[in-house]
């Protein structure tokens, strides 16, 4: 049956923001349907879907909760995303309640020597390729890589640290690093990883998505070289926008991430970046991680952290803050990662797929994480009010 939304205010990415009704019929989005049942949305936003690109977890219960019905799945995985029966089975794992675009490794198991069958992987549904948690350090390897997605139609997603340089550090740098003793590197490591494959990519005329970019000199190179036209973009997660390494302060291992939290100045860099359009997408980073991984020294627990739940409440503070506007919000988490994998959906447009989300924007609420949805509770916004939930949650034209 088809399905009419009024009385809501639509935020389309594309379109703007407008208060007026819409209609569903079966999968997509339409301009006219007979018979229609109604569905009052009263003083809430009726906005796309989130696609969050880079998640390293399925973990249907916190995306439904948060408001993301597509997932981009990184490569790191039991088993590596290297052979096309692996992506299928990984594109198929979550339906019908998710759509789990695989991002296939670059290089066979992610060890960063020989490249993996990207053409084949791309035909088993592969939507981009990554270099996983990890940098590329050899430099051939890398080009390679940029040429064969090039040729292949695909984007590479990548890691921007050079591992020679950030070695096994889980800090950054600085005065909370040395103040705590735990193994540092320097926030230049991400500038180095950058300014390499971007002139590898400006060479090959590949397209490049950093997942995560998160200090200043990271931000400059990444603006710098989309003004000299090379196809480079960039994601974030909140916890960089919101949180630096002071958060680290009392050893909480909630708070080690990868890449790690940064100096005060790195993350008014990234707010900054934000407005001013530098960056394109914000991901959640989602990385569940149990006790057994976290209730450890800080040096010896796993990075991550389970990020679905908060994405959407901590992108709407932003919209708060005046740091960008709400159809400049949805592009971030739904209209632009969905170009990055290839897909026509993140937009309210006629005939688009009808994945949404109804919004209350104003619904209070706190942050805890024994009371999130999720496998794991690892969320380094433990105890913050936030406002803004998915109310519903639509995927394909049925409610989940």
């Amino acid at each position: 049956m088809s399905k009419q939304f009024t009385g809501g205010t639509l935020v389309c990415p594309v379109d703007g923001i407008a208060a007026r009704d819409l209609l569903v019929a079966g999968e997509n989005i339409v301009a006219d349907a007979n018979g229609a049942e109604t569905i009052d949305v009263s003083g809430k936003l009726i906005a796309p879907a989130i696609v969050d690109l880079g998640v390293f977890g399925i973990d249907t219960a916190a995306f439904r909760a948060g408001g993301i019905v597509r997932v981009g799945l990184m490569p790191d995985q039991a088993p590596v995303l290297d052979d096309p029966g692996i992506v299928a089975r990984a594109a198929y794992m979550g339906k019908p309640d998710l759509w789990i675009h695989p991002i296939s490794a670059a290089t066979q198991g992610l060890r960063g020597t020989d490249l993996a069958e990207m053409a084949i992987n791309a035909e088993a549904g592969a939507g981009a390729v990554a270099t996983g948690r990890r940098w590329i350090g050899d430099s051939g390897v890398m080009r390679k890589v940029l040429a064969y997605a090039r040729d292949c139609g695909l984007v590479v997603i990548a890691h921007a640290e050079d591992g020679g340089l950030a070695g096994d550090a889980v800090a950054t740098a600085g005065e909370t690093a040395t103040r705590l003793g735990l193994p540092a590197a320097p926030a230049m490591a991400e500038a180095l990883a950058i300014a390499r494959d971007v002139m590898l990519a400006e060479e090959t005329g590949a397209r490049l998505h950093f997942r995560q970019v998160t200090t200043a000199a990271g931000f400059d190179l990444v603006r710098a070289a989309k003004r000299r036209g090379v196809r480079v973009t960039c994601g974030i997660t909140p916890a960089h926008l919101y949180l630096s390494d002071i958060a680290m302060s009392d050893f909480r291992t909630f708070a080690h991430l990868s890449p790690p939290l940064r100096s005060e100045s790195d993350r008014q860099a990234a707010g900054a970046a934000l407005a001013d359009g530098t960056i394109d997408v914000l991901c959640s980073g989602h990385d569940p991680r149990g006790p057994e991984a976290k209730r450890l020294p800080f040096a010896d627990s796993e990075p991550g952290m389970a990020g679905a739940e908060t994405l959407l409440p901590l992108g709407l503070g932003l919209v708060r803050d005046g740091l960008i506007g709400l159809d400049r919000l949805f592009a971030l988490l739904s209209y632009n990662p969905a170009k990055l994998l290839g897909l026509d959906s993140g937009t309210l447009a006629i005939g688009a797929p009808a994945d949404l989300i109804v919004v209350d924007q104003d619904a209070p609420w706190q942050v805890r994480a024994d009371a999130l949805a999720g496998k794991a509770a690892n969320t380094p916004f433990d105890g913050l009010p936030v406002q803004g939930r998915a109310v519903r949650v639509m995927k394909g034209g049925a409610f989940l």
